[in-house]
């Protein structure tokens, strides 16, 4: 029986076997402090292919040292990593996914012992530091990291790139009213907040001919940060520099008190698919098949990206299948258990 969840879907030059994605999640791994792949996450990202997920998306991964959220974070600011992340792409492309990476830059949620940088002087909360402001030559600097990020992505194989413009850190921070405070051509109006954003996709189709995601926090809790109408505005804005999904979750750039319930992110996702008129991602407690091929056979969202239920169980497109009343064809290794 034919089921959309499990139906290939085809973004620019790139196809995926079906709509399950796992979404970007910090494993904090990378037990030398240096940005490298560990053992732990070959065997974490592989595992996912295994249990037949359609696209498996690496965590956050810094584009500079300071852009890290934590110490042991994963790097792609050095042509050194390049090797390692190879080994998980390639161990991810094993079993017919594709692999993605989120390229990303933490700004003043940057919890490290080093300085720590952000569109305005005004820190997260009193657990971290107040970080510096952005100068020009910064906001440069660290678009051109983005650029080299994204080469070092094709290096390593990855079919992929999603930028991380949610959860409050760097570009999320300078989209935001709330902490984008500046009164230069990057602060203000939200053309300007979107100038950075801009700019990193502009930079990284330099180097980058696959398709691109932004992920975004599409609502930020708060009255007076930006609007729906601000995130359908900055999707259309994305979809004219040529980035072909717009990956939905909310919330992160101040504390918000969040009651989330399954499928809670799901609206955004469908408002911004249908008002800008670009493929979406939906994501946040979405936990069964039944929820995610109803979200899909509805037109709310284009892909399925699951998070913690894929910590609990790496073979979750299997239970989805069975509820679905779908046969899920087994990797060869597990075909007399499957």
């Amino acid at each position: 029986m034919e089921r959309k969840l499990f139906s290939p879907i085809t973004l620019k030059d790139v196809t995926l076997k079906n709509r399950i994605v796992m979404a970007p999640m910090c494993m904090y791994s990378s037990e030398t402090e240096d940005g490298t792949v560990h053992p732990f996450h070959i065997t974490h990202y592989e595992s996912r292919a295994a249990g037949q997920i359609g696209l498996v998306m690496l965590e956050a991964t810094a584009v500079q040292p300071e852009g890290r959220i934590s110490s042991k974070d994963l790097g792609i600011w050095n042509d050194a990593h390049v090797e390692g992340l190879q080994k998980v792409s390639d161990r991810i492309h094993a079993y017919g996914a594709k692999s993605s990476i989120q390229l990303a830059h933490a700004g003043r949620k940057a919890y490290l012992p080093n300085e720590a940088f952000a569109p305005s002087s005004i820190s997260f909360d009193d657990n971290y530091k107040t970080p510096n402001a952005m100068t020009v030559e910064d906001i440069k600097n660290t678009v051109q990291a983005f650029q080299l990020g994204a080469k070092r992505a094709k290096q390593a194989g990855f079919d992929i790139i999603e930028l991380h413009g949610a959860h409050g850190y760097l570009i999320n921070q300078f989209l935001s009213p709330l902490t984008n405070k500046r009164e230069d051509q990057y602060g203000g109006s939200r053309e300007n907040r979107y100038r950075i954003l801009s700019e990193v996709i502009d930079a990284v189709k330099l180097e980058w001919i696959g398709p691109i995601f932004v992920r975004i926090s599409a609502d930020e809790y708060h009255e007076d940060g930006n609007t729906l109408d601000d995130f359908v505005f900055f999707s259309k804005e994305m979809k004219k520099q040529g980035v072909s999904l717009i990956d939905c979750s909310t919330g992160g750039v101040i504390h918000a008190g969040i009651k989330p319930y399954p499928g809670y992110q799901v609206p955004k996702a469908e408002a911004i698919k249908k008002q800008a008129d670009i493929p979406t991602g939906a994501v946040g407690l979405i936990t069964t098949g039944i929820q995610a091929e109803e979200i899909l056979q509805n037109n709310r969202a284009d892909l399925i990206f699951l998070g913690r239920v894929l910590l609990r169980d790496p073979y979750w497109g299997k239970s989805a299948a069975e509820q679905l009343n779908y046969t899920l064809e087994a990797p060869k290794q597990y075909s007399r258990g499957w």
